[in-house]
Formats: structure tokens, C-alpha cells, sequence
């Protein structure tokens, strides 16, 4: 046992003395391309970012948050992330174990039966056991590099799933304001089937009363079927809207509770935007896009060292006898080393090692143009933002002035001034007015989902 223990010690001695060898690491480390950015987002803006906050300051309906949290919590896609992140994490872990050296055992018994002229049956029986420790010098860094690209794509699926779980939180967000949109829009058009049937019974009066034609009343029965028809489309986009927003939150179509209105949701002032390097920082996109180049970088380093000799070390420390009893004294060790170079293979390693560099160009080019995106994105983003602020007062001066409108031409056409098709338009005028209201509010509360996505907040 002691002569084991002795082999065993010179044999981690010698690998370890063997680690100053391996400290050499051949190739360019990795630096962030320069991507020229912008001095800024907007004019006159500072580093404040409304990016900075938590989703749930920027959503803070209660019901939404609740929505928000199971989202998260069951939605498949978030789900499908995360354990894309777990597997990823493991194929790290094989690449970094490699690095170290492998020890393992093993033992055996082997039995073999003789028979002599007599018939007699005798059994010999051999035993061996042996611990081998074996290690790939990584002299060039090839195992190093390898690390490095398991590492990069590792992280890269963090990203990812960062850049599922923020659009996620928006994809609901949206949803919600839409349905509840749709929900105002649909007691718009109650309200306005009401209306209807008041002034089919107003011209029903006028008409029996002979102080106009038939044609009033029949253009009020046309105008009241015509609002009809517009409830069932109205209840199955509602419907419909609350099946999108359960299969969002990992749910079977069920009721979705809700706010009763948007304006109850509505009291965000001025938005700020930030400088352009935190987009770099914070939009998971980006992020990913450069662990993507990353991994680009580090196979292009794997590529490279396959042209160069790989040397192998094994130790192994064990022992073999044909009686057990004398097992542990008969000892033996064995250290061996294994040299693998690439001699001729028509080019092959280095014809490999050009088409990751070519691959690397590629990413290099995508993590471009996912930034340059990023950019259009947020900008495209901030205008939508300042002018659907814009429609939305337009929209609410047009709705006040409808309905003044709407009260004056009927009161005109109690009075005998205009013709009932005045009041018609007058009404059709009021509708639109509510709904391009109703849709203004919605559409700059889209407006703020969709700039605090491209800012890169919500993660």
C-alpha cells in the first residue's frame, strides 16, 4: 500500500509541475467592436432613463401586475428559456472539467477453469484493480478557447431569455390595454344603440304627429340595425382579446378581471430617454448578439490551435495477482504520454480555421446591425411616443366639439331648422370622435410600452 501511495504522490507531482506548460494561450483576446455611437438619443437629453425602472413602476394597475407576475411565472416561452439556460449551464460545466485532470478506478476478477486427464475441474482465479489518472495538456489554449465559447453561449442564452421575459412583460401589457380598450369601445356602442332607439322614437313622433315624411323614420330604423351589428363583432374581438392574454399568462381561456377604463391608467408625464450607451448595456438583444460574436471570436481560437500538437498524459497506479491475499503486494505504475500533430491533411485544419474566421466576420456584422436596429428601433419609438401624445389632445378637442355638435343639431332639428340627415351625421361624427378618442388614449399607452421595451427596461 505504501509503495501505491508513493507512485501515486510522484505521479500528481509531475502533472503538476507539468501546469506551467499549459499557461501559453495562442490568439487575440476579444474586445467590443467600436460601433460609432450616436452623441445622443434625442436632443438636450441626459442620462436619466425611464429604463432604470422596475417594470412594475411603470405598470402599476394592480390586476396588470398580477397578470405580469404569472406570465412570468407559466408562461411556455419563459419556461422554454429557462431551461435552454440550464442546459447551457451544464455544456459549460463539461468544457471546464476538461481542463482539469481525469481520475478514475477500476477493478476486475477473471476466472478460468481447467480440466485434467481425469476429469478433474480446477478453477485459477485472477484479480486487478488499478487507478488511472489521465490530462490533455492545453498548451495552445485549445481547451481554454473551447471554455470560452461554452461560456459565451451560456451567457448568450441568459440574454436570450432576458429579451423572452421583456417581451413577455409587453406582449401582456399590451394585450391588457387593448382589451380593456375594447372594452370602452364596446359601451361606446352600447351607449350609442341606446341613442338610436331614442331618436327612432323621436322620429316616430314627428312622423305620426305629420310634421315630417316616412323616410326620417325608416333612415333612424336603418341607422339603429346598422349599430346593431356592430355589438357581436365588438363582444367576439373581446372574446377573443381574453383567449390571447390566458394563453400569454400560461392559462386556458378563462374571464380576464380588469380595469373598467384606460384614463384611470393614464398619468405618465414626460419620458426620459437616456444616453445611447445604455442601450448597449441594457437591451438583451445587444447583449446577445455580442456573446453570439464572443463565441464567434473563441472558435476561431479553437480552430486555430487544432493545427498544433496535442499531447495526452496518463499515470495509472494498480496491481495484478492470481491470489488475493497477496493483491496490495504486488504494485505496479505506469506513466505515459501521447504526442497527436496533424501532419497531412490537404489542408483541411486550415481550411477550417479560415471559415470560422469567415463565420467570426459574420457575427462581427449581425452585432452590427443588431445595434443599428436597436437605434431605428428606440428612435422610431420616440417619435411614436411624441406624436400619438399629440393625436391623443387632437382627439379629445374633436370629441368635445362632436358632442357639442350632436346636442345642437338636435335641438336644430326638434325645432324644425335641419333635416333629420343632419343629425345623422352629426351622430356618425359623435361615434367616430368617442372611438378615435378611446383609441388615442390606448394607442400612446402602446406607445409607452413599446419605448420602454426599446430602451431596454423591463428585465
Amino acid at each position: 500500500m505504501k509503495y501505491i501511495q508513493k507512485n501515486i504522490k510522484y505521479t500528481v507531482i509531475i502533472f503538476c509541475a507539468i501546469i506551467t506548460l499549459s499557461s501559453c494561450k495562442v490568439g487575440k483576446s476579444y474586445t467590443r467592436p467600436d460601433v460609432a455611437l450616436p452623441d445622443s438619443l434625442i436632443a438636450g437629453q441626459d442620462s436619466i432613463s425611464m429604463s432604470d425602472l422596475a417594470w412594475w413602476q411603470i405598470y402599476t394597475d394592480p390586476l396588470l401586475v398580477s397578470l405580469i407576475e404569472q406570465a412570468l411565472e407559466y408562461n411556455k416561452d419563459v419556461l422554454i428559456a429557462a431551461t435552454r439556460v440550464k442546459e447551457l449551464a451544464a455544456k459549460k460545466r463539461i468544457d471546464t472539467a476538461n481542463l482539469f485532470p481525469q481520475l478514475d478506478a477500476g477493478a476486475s476478477v477473471y476466472t478460468k477453469a481447467t480440466r485434467d486427464e481425469d476429469g478433474n475441474t480446477t478453477n485459477s482465479h485472477s484479480y486487478s484493480g488499478n487507478i488511472a489518472l489521465s490530462w490533455e495538456l492545453d498548451l495552445w489554449g485549445n481547451l481554454r478557447w473551447s471554455r470560452q465559447v461554452s461560456i459565451a453561449e451560456y451567457l448568450q442564452s441568459i440574454e436570450a431569455q432576458r429579451a423572452i421575459q421583456l417581451t413577455i412583460i409587453s406582449e401582456v401589457a399590451q394585450a391588457y390595454y387593448e382589451l380593456i380598450a375594447l372594452d370602452a369601445e364596446m359601451e361606446i356602442l352600447q351607449q350609442t344603440l341606446e341613442d338610436r332607439k331614442a331618436s327612432i322614437r323621436l322620429a316616430r313622433i314627428r312622423f305620426e304627429g305629420g310634421l315630417t315624411s316616412e323616410i326620417p323614420y325608416q333612415q333612424a330604423q336603418v341607422e339603429l340595425a346598422r349599430t346593431a351589428t356592430m355589438i357581436p363583432e365588438q363582444e367576439r374581438a373581446i372574446t377573443l382579446k381574453e383567449n390571447e392574454l390566458a394563453f400569454l399568462i400560461g392559462s386556458y381561456p378563462k374571464k380576464i378581471n380588469r380595469s373598467k377604463s384606460l384614463e384611470s391608467l393614464y398619468s405618465i408625464e414626460e419620458l426620459p430617454y437616456g444616453l445611447p450607451s445604455q442601450l448597449l448595456e441594457r437591451r438583451p438583444d445587444i447583449r446577445g448578439a455580442e456573446q453570439s460574436l464572443i463565441a464567434a471570436h473563441a472558435s476561431v481560437g479553437v480552430s486555430y490551435t487544432n493545427m498544433f500538437p496535442r499531447i495526452s498524459l496518463t499515470g495509472k497506479v494498480g496491481s495484478d495477482n492470481s491470489e488475493l491475499s497477496s493483491f496490495l503486494k504486488t504494485p505496479y505504475s505506469l506513466i505515459e504520454g501521447a504526442l497527436v500533430t496533424p501532419l497531412f491533411q490537404m489542408g483541411k485544419n486550415r481550411a477550417a480555421w479560415k471559415a470560422q474566421k469567415a463565420a467570426y466576420e459574420q457575427e462581427l456584422y449581425s452585432y452590427e446591425k443588431t445595434v443599428l436596429n436597436a437605434f431605428i428601433e428606440t428612435q422610431n419609438s420616440i417619435v411614436n411616443y411624441n406624436k400619438q401624445r399629440e393625436v391623443h389632445s387632437l382627439k379629445s378637442h374633436l370629441e368635445r366639439s362632436a358632442q357639442k355638435y350632436v346636442e345642437f343639431a338636435r335641438l336644430q332639428y326638434i325645432n324644425g331648422a335641419i333635416n333629420y340627415m343632419d343629425v345623422l351625421d352629426a351622430q356618425r361624427g359623435y361615434l367616430d370622435a368617442q372611438i378615435g378618442l378611446n383609441n388615442a388614449v390606448r394607442d400612446e399607452l402602446l406607445a409607452v410600452i413599446q419605448l420602454y421595451k426599446t430602451l431596454g427596461g423591463g428585465w
